[in-house]
């Protein structure tokens, strides 16, 4: 039996005696010893149980079973062909779809944008965005790339970092009149806090200090986390690109300025391959390009 990876090195060489309607001549093409030739016809005759050419020592004739499997030969061959040309295509230049999971209010408000130039750059890729707080599994769910915010866990992940995002406390102006401001970081614990739902160790200064907070509202999504700040509703540990205009209107005031808090960074990840395709490559790129000016969530935490 013909081993299946060889399978279609057999076809391609019985295509091509066919075409020649000779073993020296399809030997010549293929580059291949004439004796290789007739070893790899003969291994896929008895392969298959049948025979494709009748030979002599001065001729050769198809036979009825050879011209049927020649012609699905032509058809396999040349589906094989396109296929790795179509391969070789998506991986020299960016084409396809380009599927990509990031959070929720970090989306909305600074991903828009960029992949509206990224798609008129590349008019070859379609994007699938898929805004969404809970951690993706980009493997199991077929994703390309995500966006990630935070301090990444170990894994098989690739991470290329293309900015920080800093975080304050905050709470609105009622908050702060009907309860009082925390005296210091371990105040906390004494105070209405609103929690975002992968905070799941309490919060931490980056100086390494950690407090256990609770509080009656836990979300998945900071921009619902500030909705309830502004009503006053408790005090908000949030990334500046999200309490940043809320704060520079008054909506909430900064608590206990003095603190600070580790910067998130803020990643582009993707799965491990010795292959990246052209498309996940161009995007990555291109958002590390498009951020290297100044990190547009700094300039609206700013108010520039």
């Amino acid at each position: 039996m013909v081993p299946p990876m060889d399978r279609l090195t057999a076809m391609r060489v019985f295509v091509r005696v066919v075409d020649e309607q000779s073993f020296t001549a399809a030997a010549a093409a293929l580059d291949m010893p004439r004796s290789s030739v007739s070893r790899q016809l003969a291994a896929l005759e008895e392969h298959l149980g049948a025979r494709l050419i009748n030979r002599s020592t001065r001729t050769m004739a198809v036979t009825e079973v050879g011209r049927a499997y020649y012609d699905r030969c032509v058809r396999i061959l040349s589906d094989v062909d396109e296929a790795e040309q179509a391969v070789t295509s998506l991986q020299s230049s960016p084409r396809g779809l380009l599927r990509i999971t990031a959070p929720l209010s970090f989306g909305q408000a600074f991903l828009g944008a960029p992949v509206a130039r990224f798609l008129s750059r590349h008019p070859d890729v379609e994007i699938q965005m898929m805004l969404n707080d809970r951690v993706v599994d980009l493997v199991d769910e077929g994703f390309d790339l995500a966006i990630r915010i935070g301090t990444l866990p170990d894994s098989a992940l690739i991470a290329r970092k293309i900015g920080s995002a800093a975080s304050v406390l905050c709470a609105s102006p009622a908050y702060v009149a009907a309860h009082g401001a925390p005296t210091s970081f371990a105040d906390l614990r004494n105070h209405e806090c609103l929690r975002y739902a992968f905070q799941t160790m309490g919060w931490r200064t980056a100086d390494g200090e950690q407090v256990a907070v609770s509080g009656r509202m836990l979300a998945n999504n900071g921009e619902l986390l500030l909705q309830a700040a502004m009503a006053g509703h408790g005090i908000l540990l949030s990334p500046l690109f999200i309490a940043g205009p809320a704060l520079r209107r008054g909506d909430l005031v900064q608590l206990l300025p003095e603190l600070r808090f580790a910067q998130a960074g803020v990643y582009a990840v993707y799965p491990h391959s010795r292959h990246l395709s052209a498309k996940v490559r161009a995007f990555v790129d291109f958002v590390l390009e498009d951020f290297a000016g100044g990190a547009p969530w700094d300039l609206a935490a700013a108010g520039d």
